[in-house]
């Protein structure tokens, strides 16, 4: 599961980071409002989570402007305001849920695990193209029969495809993507993870391939 943090303290941000990595949810921070706003747009998270009191834009703005796209993803609050004003604005601009700082580590799981259930109403656990499976929760690349585990970013780039099957996706996209926006790896790394996806789905008979098409990019297609 792949959520989004915005927090503009470092060091809460990296515990929070921490702890939310060790119980293996891929974790994207940011620090501020307007990154927080530009990350929610161009990614594809499971959930999203918005300390209100940020810098250049607050949480409750980019709360706002994100439902005014019409984006479903779940969202959850945090604030160190003691007042119940900002939990009514933040609920009736569409949060999922609230909590207030400073909280316990295992009540911001409890949380997130609560948020990502509501999640399943607009999203499956299981994607499906062909004959092929991705389990979102565990990480596993199925035919029904036989089945890999995929690392961290391999199991990034095939849900990528396979949330958008059939349409081509840049080697800069799928790299800022799957990689974050600071990574320092170079565009040839994706090249390389699309060719582990690729042995993994002829290791498993797919009637699924990567297609690429040169200065495009690379998408999911079903063989005929």
């Amino acid at each position: 599961m792949r959520l989004l943090y915005a927090e503009d303290e470092v060091s809460m941000s990296e515990a929070v980071v921490d702890i939310l990595t060790y119980h293996k949810y891929i974790v994207d921070a940011v620090y501020d409002g307007e990154e927080a706003l530009a990350y929610a747009l161009a990614g594809q998270y499971d959930g999203i989570i918005l300390d209100i009191m940020m810098p250049k834009l607050d949480g409750l703005e980019v709360l706002r402007r994100l439902r005014s796209t019409g984006c479903r993803t779940p969202i959850l609050l945090l604030t160190a305001k003691t007042g119940t004003e900002d939990q009514i604005h933040g609920l009736d601009l569409g949060a999922d849920d609230y909590l207030p700082k400073p909280f316990p580590m295992e009540l911001l799981l409890a949380r997130v695990r609560a948020l990502l259930r509501r999640r399943e109403e607009f999203t499956p656990n299981i994607l499906t193209c062909g004959n092929i499976s991705l389990n979102q929760q565990t990480y596993i690349l199925s035919n029904g029969k036989n089945a890999f585990t995929l690392p961290k970013l391999e199991y990034q780039l095939m849900e990528l495809l396979m949330l958008n099957q059939g349409i081509f996706l840049s080697s800069e996209d799928l790299l800022t993507r799957a990689w974050g926006y600071d990574t320092e790896a170079e565009l040839g790394t994706v090249w390389v993870y699309i060719s582990y996806l690729r042995k993994r789905l002829s290791a498993l008979d797919a009637d699924v391939t990567i297609a690429m098409k040169r200065n495009i990019g690379y998408r999911l297609e079903v063989e005929r």
